[in-house]
């Protein structure tokens, strides 16, 4: 008994749905643009005139037009022609690139780019920008006092030491390292936290006290902490009257940049050693801020748990490689 092909009626009705379909939508990819003096264009496969008139064949309704000859732009329509066939792109693609580019930019002036694929996140924080595995990570540093060890990104925390004149005064953590270790020997610390007007400065005299003044944006320094006793000490910073720290050897130097959407990036100017580090906010004349953010420099620590790492690029599909069609034109 001889088999007999079958096609099922579902399969058969795309196969016609699709010649309806893809032979217009083709034809206006071939379609030449009709351009008018008010700026509108029609697409149409071809084109004649006829006194007056112009007679076209539209590429979106696959039927014959009219239209009055006085209405066309034939210089445009013309320098369309020559353009698109010298490989120029549309004006629609060149605006459309302009307003990719313009949000690129709104964006990067929120979120400053620190390497390629990985920005500043927009709610503000302390962050440590490392290096793990030739892999650039973002890492949020957390303030950090005594017993306290706080999630404070929106929240600042503040105590300051009240200066004497000649005096010295200490901060002691617990423990012997901090929870973030930097595997990079020079780590890059960004900073924003504006957007905490409302934080609780307290002083250690006088609990209750005004709204603190705004501070200086280059009031963010990274201190060397000292190991003992189960402790780190970040101390023997001598404070003067005024508010100023002595360069004494736990403070780092470096410097401090002002970069876009609040930010400040402060970048020590030598590669820090192995050991325990610290960022300590100056509070002018109320000396320094007991709540600092530590964290510490160790090449051979593991990876930190909650880094921000470099966005992968989308990989785009690669579009089929479309297939001739003849339009048998009248």
């Amino acid at each position: 008994m001889g088999i007999r092909n079958r096609t099922p009626a579902g399969l058969l009705l795309v196969v016609v749905v699709f010649m309806l379909v893809g032979i217009p939508a083709s034809a206006q990819q071939l379609a030449k643009r009709l351009i008018l003096k008010d700026g509108s264009y029609q697409l149409a496969i071809k084109w004649e005139v006829k006194g007056d008139r112009v007679r076209y064949l539209s590429a979106e309704r696959d039927e014959w037009e009219e239209l009055p000859n006085s209405l066309v732009d034939w210089a445009a329509t013309d320098k369309f022609e020559k353009d698109r066939a010298a490989g120029v792109p549309a004006p629609e693609a060149v605006e459309l690139d302009k307003e990719i580019e313009a949000e690129r930019r709104a964006e990067e002036a929120k979120t400053p780019q620190v390497a390629p694929g990985l920005r500043l996140p927009e709610d503000g924080g302390m962050l440590l920008l490392d290096t793990f595995q030739t892999q650039p990570q973002l890492v949020l540093l957390q303030q950090n006092t005594g017993e306290v060890n706080r999630n404070t990104r929106k929240n600042i925390l503040r105590s300051a030491v009240i200066p004497i004149a000649s005096s010295k005064q200490t901060i002691e953590l617990d423990g012997l390292h901090a929870s973030v270790q930097a595997h990079a020997s020079l780590p890059t610390i960004y900073v924003n936290l504006e957007q905490d007007q409302g934080s609780n400065v307290t002083s250690q005299q006088s609990p209750q006290q005004p709204q603190q003044p705004e501070q200086p944006w280059d009031r963010f320094h990274i201190v060397r902490v000292q190991s003992k006793k189960g402790k780190r000490i970040i101390g023997d910073i001598k404070i003067s009257p005024l508010g100023k720290a002595s360069q004494e050897q736990n403070l780092v130097l470096t410097t401090s940049q002002r970069l876009t959407g609040g930010w400040v990036k402060v970048t020590p100017a030598n590669a820090l050693e192995p050991g325990e580090y610290a960022v300590v906010e100056m509070l002018g004349r109320d000396g320094m801020n007991t709540y600092v953010w530590d964290f510490g420099v160790n090449p051979s620590a593991p990876a930190n748990a909650t880094a921000l790492k470099p966005e992968q690029p989308a990989v785009q599909p690669q579009p089929d490689k479309p297939k001739d069609l003849k339009i048998q034109r009248q």
